[in-house]
């Protein structure tokens, strides 16, 4: 204990204490980070969560180092992780709710589209978005989800299938070249709500490019101006959004929704990769609608975790 009086415990740490002040820094002036070199902002803002790991490591570090400079230091970086996710940390889920969607990209590649499909299903969603249709694999997806849904439409890449009257489905421009997102009137009991399935091009992380989102990017734009002018009063996002919420790029789109998964889930919901899942960046979204649960699926053969969300309309 005696190494703990003295004036000793203030010298000592000074490198662990700039590094608890610069990670607390880095936390709380996210938003100014520069995305014109290599995306960093945008990057950070994927996995900003797991900047939280460096809190306990460093707090090891002051201990080691019984220095009550790092321990102080060590505040800025708790509280402003505790100001950015502590309330993800506890189960806002309730009960009730009268529409229940999911969303899942199933992969492309994805060996076993029928069961992929089936455990989807399981869910007993209302309305269910699939994204990364392969063409030839599209027969077996309707074929598997028939019998559950009897209204579906496939536009492209992505489809949507629904226990209930679909009408005006179209494909929604997203600057792409090729078509990855949908829109289509849904017809509930509690009346006419719009959905919107996409799925954003993907991103990369290069080492001489840094975070490679120049496409995903000019594509939310085109996203958020369709629905901006989407004329429902109730409206659904589903997709693979190849970004998570903390991601300024698709403010055009999360500026005007609100995620399912942070107002009625549990946890953080990561959905990718499924093997180790680190980020959301599979999204349900709402407008019009109350969010009552939200949550993830068990994983299917697909690199990505299916989620499911329960609104009230």
């Amino acid at each position: 204990m005696g190494q703990w009086r003295g004036p000793g415990v203030w010298r000592r740490g000074l490198v662990v204490a700039a590094i608890a002040a610069l990670l607390g820094l880095l936390m709380l002036l996210h938003t100014h980070l520069p995305n014109r070199v290599g995306n960093l902002g945008s990057l950070t803002e994927t996995f900003l969560p797991w900047l939280g790991l460096g809190i306990p490591v460093l707090l090891v570090l002051a201990v080691l180092r019984r220095s009550a400079t790092a321990l102080i230091a060590l505040l800025l970086p708790a509280i402003a992780w505790v100001n950015l996710f502590g309330g993800l940390l506890t189960d806002k889920s309730g009960k009730g709710g009268n529409f229940t969607v999911a969303t899942h990209n199933v992969n492309a590649e994805n060996p076993d589209p029928a069961r992929t499909a089936r455990d989807v299903a399981a869910s007993g969603a209302d309305v269910v978005a699939l994204e990364e249709l392969k063409a030839s694999a599209v027969p077996t997806y309707e074929k598997a989800l028939a019998s559950s849904y009897k209204y579906h439409s496939v536009q492209g890449t992505v489809g949507i299938w629904s226990k209930y009257p679909l009408q005006l489905v179209q494909p929604v421009d997203i600057r792409m070249g090729w078509t990855r997102a949908l829109r289509a009137t849904v017809k509930t009991p509690q009346g006419p709500v719009a959905v919107y399935v996409a799925h954003m091009p993907s991103v990369r992380v290069k080492f001489n490019a840094g975070f490679t989102a120049g496409q995903r990017d000019n594509s939310a734009e085109a996203l958020g101006e369709a629905i901006a002018k989407e004329p429902e009063k109730k409206v659904l996002l589903l997709g693979d959004l190849n970004g998570t919420m903390n991601d300024r790029s698709l403010a055009p789109i999360t500026s005007q929704l609100r995620s399912a998964q942070g107002a009625a889930g549990d946890g953080f919901g990561f959905s990718w990769p499924a093997s180790f899942p680190m980020a959301r960046i599979d999204q349900i979204m709402v407008r019009g609608m109350e969010p009552v649960s939200a949550w993830t699926l068990p994983k299917t053969d697909s690199d990505h975790l299916p989620v499911a969300a329960r609104m009230k309309i």
